[in-house]
């Protein structure tokens, strides 16, 4: 049986690729600002993601994945009508997954308190 936190992390991951390759004018007029959304979502994927890690190296390959997922994305968005590729959205994915790899870490730390 998928846990929760796995279906969560594969639908999440899906709806946020989706969002990422599609041209621009399928998108709502009124969204956040394009970097704080690309933060947030790559902080929670990486918190979801970090769910799943037994163990340190498994947490770290899960977080270089999304890292790498993010780097991804944006290359992919080169062949998008109406997108291109930004070195500002991937330093957002990136630091969205530093976070949540921070966060993890600072809540172990504390919770052993």
């Amino acid at each position: 049986m998928i846990g929760w936190n796995l279906a969560l992390l594969v639908g999440g991951s899906l709806v946020f690729a989706a969002g990422c390759l599609v041209p621009n004018r399928w998108l709502p007029a009124k969204l956040p600002n394009d970097k704080l959304m690309h933060f947030a979502a790559f902080a929670v994927l990486g918190l979801l993601a970090l769910g799943q890690a037994q163990g340190y190296r498994q947490a770290a390959a899960w977080l270089v994945g999304l890292t790498l997922a993010g780097a991804a994305i944006e290359c992919l968005q080169q062949l998008v009508p109406d997108r291109g590729f930004s070195w500002r959205d991937i330093a957002a994915n990136t630091a969205g997954v530093a976070f949540a790899g921070v966060a993890a870490q600072l809540y172990m730390i504390l919770g052993m308190i």
